[in-house]
C-alpha cells in the first residue's frame, strides 16, 4: 500500500480537492501542486492563488491490465478489470497524472476533451481516499 503521511495529505488538500494552484507573480507560471518555489524561474516570493478549470485534454495515457495495478487499486481492477491513466494537460498549463473515467479505452486518443470530477481513488486501512479523476468529455465515448 502506498503511505503519505497526515502532515503531508493535510497540506495537500486544497490542491487535491479544490485543484487550487500558484502563480509566479515573477513569470506567470502557474505551479501544480503548489510550491515554495516556482518550477520555470526558482522564484520564492510572490504568488497568488489561482483556481484551475479542470478541463483540459488527455496529453499521454496507458492502460492498467490485469495484474499490473498498484496494490492500493487491485480492488478496483479486481470489480472492474483494465483501466485508464493518463497526463491531463489543463487549459491553465498543468499536466495531472490521473486515472480517465467515462471513457471506453479502445477508443482513447491524444488530445481528447476531459473534466476533472471529484472521485474515490481508493481505500487504504479504512480510510477512502479521495481526489479527482478526469472524465471523457467526447459524446462518442
Amino acid at each position: 500500500m502506498a503511505f503519505v503521511s497526515v502532515p503531508v495529505y493535510g497540506r495537500n488538500l486544497r490542491d487535491k480537492y479544490g485543484l487550487e494552484a500558484s502563480k509566479c507573480t515573477s513569470c506567470g507560471f502557474i505551479n501544480f501542486p503548489s510550491k515554495g518555489s516556482c518550477r520555470r524561474c526558482s522564484n520564492t516570493e510572490g504568488f497568488t492563488k489561482v483556481n484551475l478549470s479542470g478541463k483540459g485534454t488527455i496529453y499521454s495515457y496507458t492502460i492498467i491490465g490485469a495484474g499490473s495495478a498498484p496494490p492500493e487499486f487491485s480492488a478496483q481492477q479486481k470489480a472492474s478489470g483494465s483501466y485508464a491513466v493518463g497526463i491531463v494537460e489543463l487549459d491553465e498549463g498543468p499536466r495531472i497524472v490521473a486515472q480517465l473515467i467515462g471513457c471506453d479505452p479502445e477508443k482513447l486518443k491524444i488530445g481528447l476533451r476531459v473534466e476533472a470530477v471529484f472521485r474515490k481513488i481508493y481505500e487504504e486501512e479504512g480510510v477512502v481516499i479521495y481526489g479527482s479523476k478526469f472524465r471523457c468529455l467526447s459524446k462518442k465515448q
